[in-house]
């Protein structure tokens, strides 16, 4: 008699049911391991029971309601989202773990499709759930935050959902490693890859590693093979065939398959959970910025704002002269510059307003370009203009985009030598399907370290002795207002070139 999944999940159900509570109460945390066995036993046993259903009957009435019960249960316990969904993957390396023994690989192959198509729905379901009763839970504590952090932090939630959504759907990789080879892979792991199946198999695993993070991972895979420990959770950059590098979470564990040892492994793309993350902590930092801002500017402006009138007033006392009036002159000028500064970070900590019409960003660039004619003189600095493509009009906030090219004009004039050059350069670029307006603006200026690539766009970063370092960091924030990113980069020899780019479709 032929291999029947319906039987083998029902010959196993004791067995499945026993290891899942165990690793349970080992493998997901402080959470699940201070759960009551009885506790953990109960949902499990009616887990395994919807999955059946799923699997064998493709019913998906089961899965709902328990889906739905376990959600709830678990987060009015304070579960994370990623606990959960650990609980919910063990069930597929445990019910993969007896099929490698009982399984002919056709059959297998088969069978772990069906577990994946299973655990997908499961996973985007559960998601699903688990992020909207979150997020009435974050909505509801943040009530007593000022109008403004509300707005921004609603803004910041509904972003994250999509992204959430994204990142949490099951598009996971799956693949068998022995002596360092891959014996089977999935296609969720080769398009992840860059690659089609064939070009993946027989292939050495670490191949598909970043370099730098090619010997750590080879330390744990051989450290898991020697001692055969249980599923081990870590994140690396995985190396695709463009080149490129990505963060990637992997899940693995050493099992026998095809009766020889071997390395199992589950591998994710977490590209928008560490974008997200970096969102989040940038998100809380600008809300208490802004909390900051708005306390102190009152204590600050109104002193600033006294001893300004009376500044002025002693200006125009006609006997304070010579040095004394220099003194004056220059204290106004001081206090003029401390309101501009303060400014700033009010206009900084205030969330972008768009105003969103067609514009034309040739027009934009050289208009400001026009404006600072002047400071390029005074350093006998040539600017250069190439259009190597027509970039048509698109939706965009131009004052806001001027704000931003004007900030790094700036910051070139006043990085550049005398005598120097600024190119600024407009260009069409495809990337992932997506058409950028491309503005390129570069200088022979002094440029900057390399190990502030990435400081440089962050708040109150800066090396100049005058400033408080918000331009580029205002810059980044237009630019990705609208929907665009802008990079740096350290020239060859002397200077830098910041590369904008902004969708021309519609927002």
């Amino acid at each position: 008699m032929g291999f029947l999944f319906s039987t083998f999940l029902k010959t196993h159900e004791p067995v499945i049911i026993s290891q899942w509570v165990k690793k349970l109460h080992t493998e997901c945390g402080e959470q699940y391991a201070a759960r009551p066995s009885e506790e953990l036993f109960g949902t499990i046993t009616r887990a395994v029971a919807a999955n059946y259903q799923v699997l064998v009957h493709k019913n998906y009435d089961s899965i709902n309601i328990f889906i739905d019960k376990i959600t709830d249960m678990r987060l009015k316990s304070g579960f994370s989202l990623s606990d959960v969904q650990r609980a919910f993957e063990l069930y597929r390396i445990i019910v993969t773990e007896l099929l490698i023994t009982d399984a002919s690989k056709k059959e297998f192959k088969q069978i772990f499709e069906s577990l994946n198509r299973c655990l997908a729905y499961t996973m985007h379901r559960f998601s699903d759930h688990f992020q909207d009763m979150h997020q009435k839970k974050i909505v509801q504590q943040n009530r007593e935050l000022e109008q403004m952090v509300i707005k921004r932090t609603t803004a910041h939630q509904e972003s994250e959902k999509k992204y959430k959504t994204l990142v949490e759907e099951i598009n996971d990789g799956y693949f068998v490693i022995q002596d360092s080879l891959i014996v089977f892979a999935n296609q969720a792991f080769c398009t992840m890859h860059g690659y089609d199946l064939q070009d993946v198999l027989g292939e050495n695993f670490y191949r598909f590693v970043a370099g730098s993070d090619r010997e750590e991972v080879m330390k744990i895979y051989s450290d898991n093979f020697e001692s055969q420990v249980a599923s081990q959770v870590f994140e690396y950059k995985r190396l695709v065939k463009s080149g490129q590098e990505f963060p990637t979470e992997i899940q693995g564990k050493t099992t026998s398959y095809g009766n020889k040892i071997s390395s199992i492994g589950i591998c994710r793309d977490i590209t928008e959970r560490v974008k997200m993350g970096k969102k989040v902590r940038e998100n809380e930092r600008m809300a208490y910025i802004g909390q900051i801002t708005a306390s102190l500017s009152h204590e600050i402006r109104n002193p600033l704002s006294s001893i300004k009138m009376n500044l002025q007033i002693l200006n125009g006392n006609k006997k304070i002269t010579g040095n004394d009036k220099r003194r004056v002159d220059i204290s106004v000028s001081e206090v003029v510059r401390l309101e501009q500064i303060l400014n700033q970070l009010l206009d900084f900590a205030k969330p972008l307003q768009m105003n969103l019409k067609p514009c034309n960003i040739h027009h934009i660039v050289n208009s400001y370009i026009e404006l600072l004619e002047m400071k390029f003189k005074e350093k006998n600095l040539q600017i250069k203009s190439i259009v190597e493509d027509e970039l048509p009009p698109f939706l965009a906030d131009g004052e806001k985009l001027g704000q931003a090219f004007i900030n790094i004009l700036i910051n070139a004039i006043e990085s550049s030598d005398p005598f120097g050059k600024i190119g600024v350069t407009f260009k069409k670029v495809m990337d992932q399907d997506i058409e950028y307006a491309a503005v390129l603006i570069d200088d022979e200026g002094t440029g900057f370290d390399e190990k502030d690539k990435e400081e440089i766009f962050k708040p109150f970063f800066t090396r100049k002795t005058k400033g408080i370092g918000l331009g580029l960091a205002n810059v980044k924030r237009i630019i990705e207002v609208h929907n665009g990113f802008v990079r740096a980069k350290k020239k060859e020899g002397k200077g830098a070139s910041f590369l904008i780019m902004i969708p021309m479709g519609n927002f």
